[in-house]
């Protein structure tokens, strides 16, 4: 079976700046489609979804469909509905892959998994950029050097206000002199979650080979690996159906079988 990937893009700076609009006509989103069906073929079964779709393109079927998620936003961080949000957050839970990329280091989505800021200083200059690979042997740096070298970025630096990383990929240095932790992963529940810095719309991050070859690693080494269908249950165990026999003492605020409060 492919990897079923979902590419969700705000979709809004390719609408209204022209400069966006010639650097990627299809959308930010076209552009990795176009990247991941070139390297991964038929290894992957490719959609996408906008912010102006209903319900964002990311109705339940949708998201119950999907095995890796890539999400890009920018501007429009706020215009992304808590019901949506809580709905691919339940999926991570479960065992979905999420790629975060760029600017969607301030998605609702992002933050709500990893519980921190996720702020950051920033600068536009069109400075050159090289991330270096702090850990050669994991997957996601898959036929990549030492290196990646991208001549005009949007330059991030830290402070990084994210939780320690369960792994660190990736440490960018920009010619201005700042660095910033540009790869990172975590799990939350039986999901896997990468951040990957490049990505600024007024250049053509993802026209690059090696930045398409990053996103393609990512979206193999994000696949389930199995599915927690109760990720986001917390069960009322009657005193009945213990490992144990046992007999209740004490009061109880719930009766028996009783949802608990949230």
């Amino acid at each position: 079976m492919p990897i079923r990937v979902t590419i969700w893009n705000e979709f809004v700076h390719e609408n209204t700046n022209k400069v966006v609009q010639g650097i990627y006509p299809n959308g930010i989103h076209g552009a990795i489609a176009e990247g991941l069906k070139k390297l991964l073929g038929d290894e992957v079964a490719v959609t996408t979804a906008t912010l102006d779709q209903p319900e964002h393109g990311l109705p339940q079927d949708v998201v119950d469909n999907t095995d890796v998620m890539l999400w890009w936003g920018h501007c429009a961080h706020g215009k992304v509905s808590d019901e949506i949000v809580d709905r691919v957050q339940k999926r991570v839970l479960e065992g979905m892959g999420l790629i975060v990329l760029h600017s969607g280091h301030f998605s609702k989505i992002f933050k709500r998994l990893l519980g921190t800021s996720c702020a950051l200083k920033w600068r536009e200059a069109g400075e050159r950029e090289r991330l270096w690979v702090t850990s050669p042997a994991h997957a996601i740096v898959k036929g990549l050097g030492e290196c990646i070298e991208l001549p005009e970025t949007e330059m991030y630096g830290e402070p990084f206000g994210i939780p320690t990383p369960d792994e660190q990929i990736f440490i960018s240095w920009f010619e201005g002199g700042e660095v910033f932790r540009s790869g990172c992963t975590w799990r939350r529940g039986a999901g896997k979650i990468f951040y990957f810095r490049p990505g600024h719309e007024t250049y053509p991050i993802y026209h690059n080979e090696t930045v398409r070859q990053v996103i393609a690693n990512a979206v193999e080494w994000a696949k389930p690996e199995g599915n927690w269908a109760g990720a986001m249950d917390a069960p009322n165990v009657p005193v009945d159906k213990a490992p144990e026999k046992i007999t209740a003492k004490g009061g109880s605020l719930h009766e028996e079988g009783q949802e608990g409060f949230k």
